[in-house]
């Protein structure tokens, strides 16, 4: 991982991937930009989010931060990994996945960097949501843990 990887912002992406989903069946963004003050998710939808929507997926993404939530890893095979993930960015030639699981909120193959809590990532502040030609951005950014 390079030097300067955010393990908070990385697991808080986790968070906001796994609310979008819940609220939009929208899938996990296709492309994420992950800095120190400020992150960015892209998602493949059909329109913009209001801002009320927006409201909810930043109480949804803090409720499961102030959950206290244990962020744990496992590695299984790529038999089952291919049963319940999506595998499109796998490398070839592995033959087991790492799946990060976010207490009961989030479970997806991951080879990033994360907090040991969600207690550790700090209140999670959607920035701004635009819609431009089928993606729906979604900037944010945290408060201290």
């Amino acid at each position: 991982m390079a030097k300067d990887y955010q393990p908070r912002m990385h697991s808080a992406e986790h968070m906001l991937n796994s609310a979008m989903d819940r609220k939009f069946n929208c899938g996990r963004c296709f492309s994420a930009h992950i800095n120190k003050k400020k992150s960015k998710c892209d998602y493949k939808y059909k329109r913009g989010m209001t801002d009320e929507e927006a409201r909810e997926i930043e109480m949804t993404v803090n409720a499961a931060i102030s959950a206290k939530l244990p962020v744990t890893d496992d590695l299984i095979t790529l038999e089952e990994a291919e049963e319940k993930y999506n595998l499109e960015r796998l490398p070839d030639g592995v033959d087991s996945v790492r799946v990060i699981k976010i207490g009961d909120f989030d479970t997806c193959p991951c080879i990033g960097e994360h907090v040991d809590n969600t207690s550790e990532i700090g209140e999670f502040k959607m920035v701004s949501h635009s819609f431009d030609d089928g993606v729906l951005r979604i900037r944010y950014k945290l408060g201290e843990a």
